[in-house]
C-alpha cells in the first residue's frame, strides 16, 4: 500500500472518529439536559406489583410531589411504593447505592421491604445474598409512626455478623425514607409541619467564654453516659438468649464498662474550653461551611471506636441521631485529640473529634443523641447487639434566637443537586494527597512516552524504573486506593447515557475519574498501552509475579504464532458478549463481568468465596508461564480500549527497515507477542512497555546497531592508523632534518 493510500485511510479514520464523537456529544447533551428519572422508575418495570405485594394488580401513576407510586388492588389503593435511594443517601462499602424497594400503607406501617439491588463486596465474603434479603424482608409490619416518635430507633436492630455496616445502612435508609414518605403523604397522622420547621436558633459564634470541667458538666455542656459491667451483663441476660451467659463481661459488677461523654465543640465557647485555643483554631480550619463537630470522650473496657473501622473506614459502633436523620462517621471525618484543655477534666483513654457533613441536615441547636452499639460474641462467627443512647441538648447560653423560618418542600431538586456537588467536592478535597500522587505518576509516564529515546537509552535503568512504576501502580492505585478500572465502568456509563447522565456519580471517586480521563486522552496519542501496560493494577500484578517466576527459573512458554493469533480475538468476543448483555440487563452483564478477576484480586484482595479466588489464582498462575496471559487473551476491558485505540493519531515506536526481515529480535522478545514475524507492531495488542525501543538502540542485541557500531569502530580504527602513519612520517630523521634546515 502506498504512502498516499495510508495517509488517506488515516485521514478518513480521523474524520470518522470526530463524526462519531460529535454524535456522542449530541446524545450526551440531550441526555444531560433531560431531567433524571427517579430510581423507582427502573424497578417498576422489573418488579410486577403482584410479585411485590400479594394481591396487588398494578402500580398507579407516579405522584407529583414525591417519587412514589400507589400500589393498586383493582380500584383500591393498598399503599405506596418507593425506593429508599430516591429519598436518602444509601451509599455502602462499594461506593454505590443500596436500593431497597418499600411499600407503606395508610396507617404508616410497612407492607413490604425488598432488597432489589446492591454492589456490596462485604456480602461476598461468605455471606449469602439471601441472608441479607431475608433480613430486609423482616421489616414488614414496622410501625413508622412509632419510629418517628423514637427518632428512628424504636425497633430492635438485627445484625448479621460480618456485614454490620451494610445492615446499618439498610436499616437507616428504610426507616428514614419511610418517615419522609409518611410525612409527605400524611400517613398515620404524620405531617411535615415539624419536619419542615426551620431552625428557631443558631449557634452564638460571639460567645467565647472559657469554662472549667465542673461548670460544663453541671450545666449540660458536656453530657455523660456510664455503664458498669453488672449493668451490661444484666442487659444481655434480659434478651433471653442463653448463649450470652457463656460470654459475660469479666470483672466485678462495679467495674466500668464504658464511661462516655460528648459535647458540641464547633460552638466556640465549648470548643475553646475543652480543646484549647490552638486546637480549636485547627478545627475551624478543618471544617467547611455548614459543617459541625462533636467531641467524644471514653474510658472503660469497651471502646466506642473499636478497630473494625480501620478495615472499612466506617465507625460501626456509634451513630448520631437527630429526629429522623442519622449520621455515620467515616475515618476521613475523624481526628484524635491528645488531651483536654479544660481545668479539672478527667483523663480519658479515647478522645476523638467527629465532623458532621453539611449535607447531613444536622441542626446543632436541636436535641440529638449518640447511639452506642454494644456487641457480644455468642458463637464462632455470630454476635448479638444492644444499643444505648447518650442524649445531648446544647444549653441556651450558646444559642441566639431566630424568627420562625418558612417551610421548604419535601424534596428540592436544586438543593439535592447542590448537596451531591458538595459531596463530591469534599471527597476531592479529602483526597488531595492521593490525587497529587496520581497526577505525578501520569506526568512522569507522559514524559517517558514523549522522550522515549532518552528514557530507554540505558536498558538496566529503564527496567528498574518500569518495575518500580508497576509496584506503585499495584500497591498505591490497586490495593490501597482500589482504583482499578473495569468493563463495568463502561457499562455504567452506557446505562447513564440512556437513563439521564449526571457527572456527580462519576466524580465520586476522583482517582478512577482521573484515570478514565487519562485513558481517553492517551487513546488518541498512544492507544490502549498507556493504561494496560502501566496503570492497570491487575496487569501490574501479572507482570510482577511473572518477573518473580523468572527469577526462580520457572519455564516460559511462547505460543506458536498461528495459535497466538487465533487466541487473542477471544477477548473481543467476551467484550461483545458483555456489551450485548448490558443492552438487555445491566445487573446480568455485571454478573458475567466477573470474568474480570479485578474485584477479587485488587478490590477484595482475595478475601472472597473460593470459586472467585480459584479463578483469579488460575489467571495469575497461567501468567507465571505465559506472561500477561489474561491481558493477551481474555481481558474485555483491554478489548474495549483497543477498538477506539485504533484511531490513535501518531506512531511513536521507531522501527528499522530490517525489522522483521531478517531481524526477529524484537518479535521474539516482545512479552505479549504484539510484533508480527514480518516486523509490524499490532497496536491492538501492544502494551507500550517500550522494550522494543530499548532494543532499538542496544548495541549488543540489535543487528542494525551492531552493524553501525562496527562501522564506527572501523572508521575510528582507520582514522587512528592514519594519524599514527602521519606521526611516524613527521618524526622520520630525514624529514625532521629537512624541516630544521
Amino acid at each position: 500500500m502506498g504512502l498516499n493510500a495510508i495517509a488517506n485511510n488515516r485521514f478518513f479514520s480521523i474524520i470518522r472518529f470526530f463524526a462519531a464523537l460529535q454524535i456522542a456529544l449530541l446524545v450526551f447533551a440531550g441526555n444531560a439536559q433531560a431531567q433524571s428519572q427517579p430510581v423507582l422508575q427502573k424497578f417498576l418495570n422489573e418488579i410486577p406489583a403482584s410479585e411485590f405485594i400479594p394481591g396487588a394488580t398494578a402500580y398507579g401513576p407516579m405522584l407529583d410531589n414525591i417519587p412514589a407510586v400507589p400500589v393498586m388492588k383493582g380500584g383500591t389503593v393498598m399503599g405506596h411504593a418507593y425506593i429508599t435511594s430516591d429519598f436518602v443517601s444509601t451509599t455502602g462499602y462499594s461506593g454505590k447505592p443500596i436500593h431497597v424497594m418499600v411499600a407503606i400503607d395508610a396507617d404508616a406501617k410497612l407492607l413490604r421491604a425488598e432488597l432489589v439491588e446492591h454492589s456490596e463486596p462485604i456480602v461476598l465474603i461468605g455471606i449469602p445474598d439471601r441472608k441479607i434479603k431475608a433480613l430486609t424482608e423482616s421489616y414488614s409490619g414496622l410501625d413508622i409512626v412509632a419510629e418517628a416518635a423514637a427518632g428512628g430507633s424504636g425497633h430492635d436492630l438485627n445484625i448479621i455478623s460480618g456485614a454490620t455496616v451494610t445492615i446499618m445502612i439498610i436499616d437507616d435508609s428504610i426507616v428514614r425514607s419511610s418517615i419522609k414518605v409518611a410525612r409527605a403523604l400524611g400517613l398515620g397522622g404524620l405531617n411535615n409541619d415539624a419536619a419542615n420547621a426551620g431552625p428557631t436558633h443558631i449557634l452564638n459564634m460571639d460567645e467565647t467564654s472559657i469554662n472549667d470541667w465542673a461548670t460544663m458538666s453541671g450545666d449540660g455542656t458536656v453530657r455523660r453516659m456510664t455503664l458498669d459491667v453488672g449493668q451490661i451483663n444484666t442487659a444481655f441476660e434480659e434478651t433471653g438468649d442463653d448463649r450470652v451467659l457463656k460470654h459475660a463481661e469479666p470483672g466485678e459488677p462495679d467495674d466500668t464498662y464504658i464511661d462516655m461523654h460528648t459535647a458540641l465543640v464547633s460552638a466556640p465557647s465549648i470548643g475553646r474550653s475543652l480543646m484549647g485555643g490552638a486546637e480549636y483554631g485547627n478545627l475551624v480550619d478543618w471544617l467547611e461551611d455548614g459543617e459541625q463537630a462533636i467531641l467524644l470522650m471514653g474510658r472503660g473496657t469497651y471502646s466506642y471506636k473499636g478497630s473494625g473501622y480501620v478495615r472499612g473506614g466506617i465507625f460501626d459502633r456509634i451513630q448520631l441521631i437527630q429526629g429522623d436523620i442519622s449520621v455515620r462517621f467515616h475515618d476521613r471525618n475523624q481526628r484524635r485529640l491528645g488531651e483536654l484543655a479544660a481545668s479539672g477534666a478527667p483523663v480519658f483513654k479515647e478522645l476523638d473529634i467527629f465532623k458532621i457533613p453539611a449535607d447531613a441536615e444536622f441542626d446543632p441547636t436541636k436535641p440529638w443523641r449518640i447511639q452506642l452499639l454494644s456487641q457480644r460474641v455468642v458463637g464462632p462467627v455470630e454476635k448479638t447487639f444492644l444499643t444505648f443512647d447518650l442524649g445531648y441538648n446544647i444549653p441556651e447560653q450558646y444559642l441566639t434566637a431566630l424568627a420562625p423560618a418558612v417551610p421548604d418542600a419535601v424534596i428540592e431538586s436544586e438543593e439535592d443537586a447542590a448537596a451531591r456537588a458538595a459531596l463530591w467536592q469534599r471527597i476531592w478535597k479529602s483526597k488531595k494527597v492521593e490525587i497529587g500522587i496520581l497526577v505525578a505518576m501520569l506526568t512522569v509516564l507522559t514524559g517517558v512516552f514523549f522522550f522515549q529515546v532518552q528514557a530507554t537509552k540505558n536498558a538496566r535503568v529503564f527496567y528498574w524504573f518500569r518495575m518500580g512504576f508497576l509496584v506503585l501502580t499495584l500497591g498505591f492505585l490497586g490495593w490501597h486506593q482500589n482504583a482499578q478500572l473495569s468493563i463495568v465502568n463502561l457499562m455504567a456509563l452506557g446505562a447513564s447515557m440512556t437513563s439521564g447522565f449526571s457527572w456527580d456519580a462519576f466524580l465520586m471517586d476522583p482517582l478512577v475519574f482521573i484515570l478514565w480521563v487519562s485513558v481517553a486522552v492517551s487513546l488518541l496519542f498512544w492507544g490502549r498501552g498507556g493504561f494496560c501496560g502501566w496503570l492497570c493494577p491487575f496487569g501490574a500484578l501479572q507482570e510482577i509475579s511473572n518477573q518473580i517466576a523468572r527469577f526462580f527459573k520457572f519455564p516460559q512458554w511462547t505460543l506458536p504464532w498461528g495459535l497466538h493469533e487465533r487466541l487473542w480475538p477471544l477477548k473481543y468476543m467476551i467484550f461483545l458478549g458483555l456489551f450485548g448483555l448490558s443492552l438487555v440487563s445491566i445487573p446480568l452483564a455485571e454478573h458475567f463481568a466477573e470474568i474480570e478477576p479485578f474485584k477479587t484480586s485488587i478490590i477484595l484482595k482475595f478475601v472472597r468465596s473460593w470459586p472467585y479466588v480459584l479463578f483469579a489464582a488460575a489467571m495469575l498462575g497461567a501468567g507465571l508461564f505465559i506472561e500477561r496471559f489474561y491481558c493477551r487473551y481474555l481481558c474485555p476491558l483491554g478489548a474495549a480500549l483497543a477498538i477506539p485505540g485504533r484511531l490513535r493519531m501518531f506512531d511513536w515506536l521507531k522501527r528499522y527497515k530490517e525489522c522483521g526481515s531478517p531481524c526477529q529480535t524484537c518479535a521474539n522478545e516482545c512479552f505479549v507477542q504484539a510484533i508480527h514475524p514480518t516486523g509490524e507492531i499490532n497496536p491492538n495488542e501492544c502494551l507500550s512497555c517500550l522494550h522494543c525501543q530499548v532494543l532499538y538502540q542496544d548495541d549488543t542485541k540489535c543487528p542494525v546497531c551492531i552493524k553501525t557500531a562496527k562501522r564506527r569502530a572501523k572508521v575510528a580504527k582507520s582514522t587512528a592508523h592514519s594519524g599514527d602513519a602521519l606521526s611516524h612520517l613527521t618524526n622520520h630523521p630525514n624529514i625532521k632534518a629537512t624541516k630544521e634546515s
